[in-house]
């Protein structure tokens, strides 16, 4: 079945759409799920939580601002970091005299500044760099894993992403250290 007959299917909220979804992208979210969600049974229910949550949100999905697979794999992955989370909690309520963990409106524009500045050092990095960056960092896969699939050494994993992060530090005005 074609990306477009699975997207149609989602968007007509026939439940094929739901069973064309996992036939054909179970694969691809499974990978994304693993390395952060290291227990097998809550991957798979991280799983039908991410594939419920792409039926709950695919009118959300915009062809103009992304590929399906992009919208697809950010989806996935934050429904692991949240799985994630969960599971790390302690799952005790916070104190109500502890301050919020909300940002202030300062340092959300701070923090937005950063994440561009990111970006764009991101975008000047070379394409096998900047998927190797994603891959450690974004996606949390393991240095094994990343040698494994692409035919490195652990060692030479390390010394890229070293070499990466020295470079992006430079250009953000980091610290040499």
């Amino acid at each position: 079945m074609h990306e477009q007959e699975v997207l149609a299917l989602l968007r007509a909220r026939d439940e094929r759409g739901a069973e064309a979804l996992l036939r054909h992208y179970a694969p691809l979210m499974r990978y994304i799920i693993a390395p952060i969600v290291p227990d097998a049974q809550d991957r798979e229910e991280c799983l039908s939580d991410a594939a419920l949550r792409v039926w709950e949100r695919i009118e959300t999905y915009d062809p103009a601002r992304g590929t399906w697979t992009a919208w697809l794999t950010a989806l996935t992955r934050n429904a692991a970091l949240n799985r994630a989370r969960k599971q790390g909690s302690s799952g005790e309520e916070l104190s109500s005299e502890l301050p919020s963990a909300e940002p202030t409106p300062e340092e959300r524009l701070l923090q937005q500044e950063r994440r561009q500045a990111l970006l764009s050092a991101l975008g000047r990095l070379g394409q096998k760099e900047r998927v190797l960056f994603y891959r450690k960092y974004y996606y949390r896969q393991s240095t094994a894993q990343i040698a494994a699939e692409l035919g490195m050494t652990e060692r030479a994993v390390e010394g890229r992403l070293y070499r990466i992060k020295k470079t992006l530090r430079e250009q953000l005005g980091g610290d040499e250290a």
